[in-house]
């Protein structure tokens, strides 16, 4: 190792009254604690720049008139001395003097000749010395090799068989690993197909069989009737794939937002794309799955209801319908009348409110648009329109809430009131929990709605344009994600 002295010759740098440091990593030196040390610029020509930047170790740096390094990480002999005693540096010296290599340099490694060790050289032969120059010897070269003495190095075919053998199974393990690193680092179905935990997790389908008979009902419709969002406006659009993401991995995407109430920030680094085409894609499921599942009627039949019923509601045969209301919240408005309009007394909170309801045997077949929350269950049942599917041989249930008598052609099946009487008679309490008993599966219908954590937060304004599609779509694929509210009802049907 080549040591070099630390103390330079003393070179006072002042520039006005500003103090200079140097830029190197882990030197601290300053003009105004060391007035020993010079400082100098980063030269003009390129080749040496570039040799600086690598030498001082600084990554995206770009140094400035500014920048300096100090004389400390330079050699003596890169210095030469002006007329006026100014130190400056030769022409194309380099900083190579750092706090990582203790401020020396390393003797430089030897060649391969140099490294080789050197064969000693054969003693004098005798003979030689004794026969004089006029003797000549008579040597006789071997013409053939024993072949008994000569070493075996040949290999045979079948070891160099059962070689290549070796080595096409590691080929083939290394193929298998890289494979299974690349579907690991790329998120999407095929990642998720072998864990019917996982489906059921990221998308609340019940499995990846439900998932994929899910897919194969709607994939000629995203090939043929899908309108996407472009990125010209948000009212353009197109019907030509505009994104690199396989239209089932867009299902995958639009399912956990809904399901999780991921940021698009989230989603796009799960994904591998950018906000805005993730942005776009929920807007193109949430038209597309809109239009789609709402053209499919939910209102079932009387026969079918009838033929589903299950042996829980026999004292309610003639029932077609369970209904009820439910609220999500809503971020407050800042003008006070929409305020008021939206507030809901029953949350105490800013809410839109929409009506659910169920056939006997479980699955959803009407859900209203959402209303604002200050408006009353009677109100929301009068304007949803489902008075036009009930006729006089049906009957419907519904909570104390539901004042619903004079809007329907037919028999409501309610909880009893109280009134003005002390006590309930005994009808009317068995009747209010029998009805209790039956109304809690439209509730639990509404929870697997409610599962999805997006509603769970508080819908910002910003959204509250497509809110009202992104909800019903939630609740069309509840019918499509879950099995029956009872698990005896499934034998049953």
């Amino acid at each position: 190792m080549l040591t070099v002295n630390k103390k330079r010759l003393t070179y006072q740098c002042q520039i006005g009254n500003s103090k200079l440091h140097c830029s190197v990593p882990l030197c601290a030196v300053s003009s105004r604690y060391n007035s020993e040390v010079s400082f100098h610029r980063f030269p003009h020509q390129p080749e040496v720049r570039a040799q600086w930047l690598v030498k001082i170790r600084r990554e995206n740096f770009t140094p400035t008139d500014n920048t300096r390094v100090c004389s400390r990480h330079f050699k003596l002999e890169d210095f030469i001395t002006t007329t006026t005693g100014r130190r400056k540096l030769v022409q194309g010296a380099v900083p190579c003097l750092f706090e990582w290599n203790n401020f020396c340099l390393t003797a430089p490694r030897c060649s391969v000749w140099e490294r080789c060790p050197k064969r000693p050289s054969p003693p004098p032969d005798p003979l030689s010395e004794t026969a004089g120059s006029d003797c000549e010897m008579e040597v006789t070269l071997p013409l053939e090799h024993d072949s008994s003495v000569t070493p075996k190095t040949s290999v045979t075919p079948s070891e160099l068989a059962e070689e290549n053998e070796k080595l096409k199974q590691k080929v083939q393990e290394q193929q298998q690993q890289i494979e299974t690193l690349q579907l690991q680092s790329r998120f999407g179905v095929e990642r998720l197909a072998g864990s019917d935990e996982d489906i059921r997790f990221y998308t609340r389908f019940a499995s990846y069989r439900h998932f994929q008979a899910f897919w194969q009902l709607v994939e000629s419709a995203v090939n043929t009737k899908m309108v996407r969002v472009t990125s010209a406006s948000a009212a353009g659009a197109s019907q030509h794939r505009s994104t690199k993401l396989a239209p089932i991995d867009e299902l995958l995407l639009f399912l956990m937002h809904l399901s999780f109430g991921l940021s698009l920030r989230d989603l796009a680094n799960r994904f591998g794309i950018h906000r805005t085409t993730v942005s776009r894609i929920i807007m193109t499921w949430t038209h597309f799955l809109y239009h789609l599942l709402g053209s499919i009627r939910l209102w079932l039949p009387k026969e079918v209801v009838q033929a589903h019923l299950p042996p829980e509601f026999s004292k309610y045969a003639d029932t077609q319908v369970v209904l009820d209301c439910t609220e999500i919240f809503c971020q407050t408005p800042s003008s006070l009348v929409l305020q008021s309009e939206v507030f809901s007394n029953y949350k105490s909170h800013t809410t839109f409110k929409a009506m659910i309801g169920i056939a006997p045997h479980g699955p959803i077949t009407f859900v209203s648009p959402l209303y604002a929350g200050s408006m009353s269950d009677r109100e929301i049942f009068r304007i949803s329109g489902i008075t036009k599917l009930l006729t006089a041989d049906m009957a419907i249930m519904v909570d104390k809430g539901f004042l619903v008598d004079g809007l329907v052609p037919c028999k409501v099946y309610r909880p009893a009131f109280l009134s003005k009487k002390t006590q309930m008679s005994k009808q009317d309490v068995e009747q209010t929990q029998s009805i209790a008993r039956l109304r809690v599966h439209v509730e639990r219908c509404i929870w697997r709605i409610k599962e999805n954590k997006l509603f769970d937060k508080v819908i910002p304004l910003s959204v509250c344009g497509s809110i009202d599609q992104l909800f019903s779509v939630a609740c069309f694929l509840v019918n499509y994600q879950n099995g029956p509210l009872v698990k005896a009802w499934a034998t049953q049907q």
